[in-house]
């Protein structure tokens, strides 16, 4: 586990998760890529995971559960899984468009994935945590509030 932003793919057809593997580990630098053909060993990684912050790479379907419900499954130990997240499908429907929606997923590429597609979504999503350490880098005061913010989430939870 590195102490990077990790990439974290799912997807049960394990050809397909090797390629999307490759394609990753070709272009990201900012933390390790793990994948998982079983959505059941992804869910129990990701439960016991320190750092509750990664990019998530999910197919819609997983045997018999879908990626929005491993997201679910996740979502109380990384809070924005589903904003952190890139949708892969066969078939990008309306339907999938729509629950992509109601579950606040930004981004959904289409199988067989283009590789830059893929690149660009998840650069995007890396470049909103590049952005907020710079700013707590650059503005003391700013960092000085997201701790607070911070202690105040640990007081409020005991």
């Amino acid at each position: 586990m590195s102490d990077g932003l990790d990439v974290i793919i799912v997807d049960d057809d394990l050809n397909v998760c090797e390629i999307i593997t490759d394609i990753v580990k070709g272009f990201y630098t900012w933390g390790d890529v793990v994948s998982f053909s079983d959505v059941d060993v992804a869910a129990s990684y990701c439960m016991s995971r320190d750092v509750g912050v990664a990019i998530f790479i999910v197919d819609v379907f997983l045997g018999g559960k879908s990626g929005f419900f491993f997201l679910d499954t996740i979502e109380e130990k990384f809070p924005t899984a589903h904003e952190d997240s890139i949708i892969i499908t066969g078939n990008a429907s309306g339907d999938i468009v729509n629950m992509c929606v109601a579950a606040n997923v930004f981004y959904l590429l289409e199988k067989p994935i283009r590789s830059f597609a893929l690149q660009l979504a998840v650069r995007s999503i890396v470049s909103k945590y590049l952005k907020f350490s710079k700013k707590l880098l650059q503005d003391p005061v700013f960092a000085e509030m997201v701790a607070k913010v911070d202690i105040g989430m640990v007081e409020a939870a005991k």
